[in-house]
């Protein structure tokens, strides 16, 4: 039997390692399996974005397809995605055993991608679509409950922004690379729907042969109902003013789909559209590690509101610019202000949640912030056709004023270890 090592944090975290365990990497220690999970998600977001990036024009003008349809497809998708990964997570939870549905997951997103290129008819592309999604669903709680079962308590801050940014980069290089491919195929997606298959593939690889799982700690519950009221009450009401104040400050940042209309709406060029994100997750690519690392070194609260100053800044230039340089510049803070926040609220969520309950805890965080982002690009879209772009920006600036105010008020409980379950 392999022996093991448990360790546990101040707010009652264990965190189990094998003995034999194979060497970390990195200058900061990080296990070798987190540096794995963070290619693993470069690649599959490299493939997925090469296809998402060019799948709206490819529906209307190639198959003829609606712009609402377009939108409907894609609402109801990412919704699919936030309710399938409540159940995922609880799942892990269940089994005690993370990397079989992550992998599961990955390899459901994979096993799609040769769809699109073959892919006659809409049917075929809304069903392909919809399976991607589930699979997104299905490995995005047990794979973070996974980073914070194989993360050491004192660099848990620092992996979850190692794989934030690696992950993101895969945002901004998906795009780059299906402009490139579709300028030297001459406009030809399906070409480019084809290179797209090849990293996913990787990323299932990857997966199956470097992450290694550690052992479940005997001393875990073992949890046989982890979406039961009673086992929810065992997150804790630390846990719970985590998710509150995540989706308070998720109706602040709505899709960045508004960020691509706002470049439009003073006038930047069809063509260079996908700029604005591949600038956005740029940013948010080069801070999400270094403010990761910082996190394990102060408290997390400070650094979470300094993110929502940015993103205060960023929509009240985004509302009041008139030009595409003050866009630029509201672009670039709102990917800061999601590197300086993204990956923190996840450390916070694996701190604060009991360890045998962290899939079921991911999986709650992820539908609730789903849901509130899906009320916020309804509100956004709303005041947009009401009042213009300058309301919905203005809105997003007093809602994160909001958040930032709330968690001035409460930051001593989130700083305070959980309470015994």
């Amino acid at each position: 039997m392999t022996k093991t090592v448990e360790t546990t944090d101040q707010a009652g975290a264990h965190t189990v390692t094998p003995a034999n365990a194979p060497p970390t990497v990195g200058r900061r220690g990080i296990p070798a399996s987190i540096w794995a999970l963070g290619l693993v998600s470069l690649l599959m977001d490299v493939s997925s974005e090469m296809i998402h990036a060019l799948l709206p024009v490819y529906m209307v003008t190639v198959l003829g397809t609606s712009t609402l349809a377009v939108g409907i497809i894609e609402g109801i998708a990412e919704a699919t995605a936030s309710i399938t990964k409540v159940f995922s997570g609880a799942l892990s939870d269940w089994l005690g055993k993370r990397k079989f549905l992550a992998a599961l997951g990955y390899g459901l997103a994979a096993f799609t991608k040769p769809i699109f290129p073959l892919a006659w008819s809409l049917d075929w592309l809304i069903a392909a679509r919809f399976i991607d999604r589930i699979g997104k669903g299905v490995r995005g709680a047990p794979r973070d409950a996974l980073v914070a079962d194989i993360a050491p308590p004192e660099l848990r801050g620092a992996s979850f922004g190692l794989r934030q940014s690696l992950d993101t980069i895969g945002a901004f290089v998906g795009p780059l690379l299906a402009i490139g491919l579709m300028w030297l195929t001459a406009d030809h997606f399906q070409t480019v729907f084809w290179i797209a298959v090849i990293p996913a593939f990787l990323s299932v690889a990857l997966i199956l042969l470097a992450v290694k799982e550690p052992e479940r700690a005997k001393t875990l519950r073992k949890i046989r109902l982890p979406l039961h009221r009673d086992e929810l009450r065992r997150l804790g009401v630390t846990y719970w003013w985590v998710v509150a104040v995540a989706a308070i400050f998720t109706l602040a940042r709505f899709s960045e789909a508004f960020l691509i209309l706002r470049a439009q709406s003073i006038g930047l060029p069809l063509a260079l559209v996908p700029i604005v994100l591949v600038l956005m997750s740029l940013a948010y690519s080069l801070s999400a590690y270094p403010i990761g690392v910082l996190s394990d070194r102060m408290d997390k609260v400070t650094i979470l509101i300094v993110g929502l100053v940015l993103l205060i800044a960023a929509d009240v230039i985004l509302a009041l610019s008139t030009g595409i340089i003050a866009v630029g510049i509201g672009v670039v803070l709102w990917g800061l202000h999601m590197g300086f926040t993204q990956g923190l609220l996840a450390t916070l969520i694996a701190e604060t949640a009991p360890a045998e309950l962290r899939g079921t805890a991911f999986g709650v965080f992820n539908l609730v912030c789903g849901l509130a982002l899906l009320a916020a690009s309804i509100i956004a879209g709303a005041l947009w056709d009401a009042a213009g772009p300058e309301a919905t920006f203005l809105a997003g600036a007093a809602f994160a004023t909001l958040t930032a105010l709330a968690l001035v008020r409460i930051r001593g409980r989130l700083l305070k270890p959980s309470e015994p379950r």
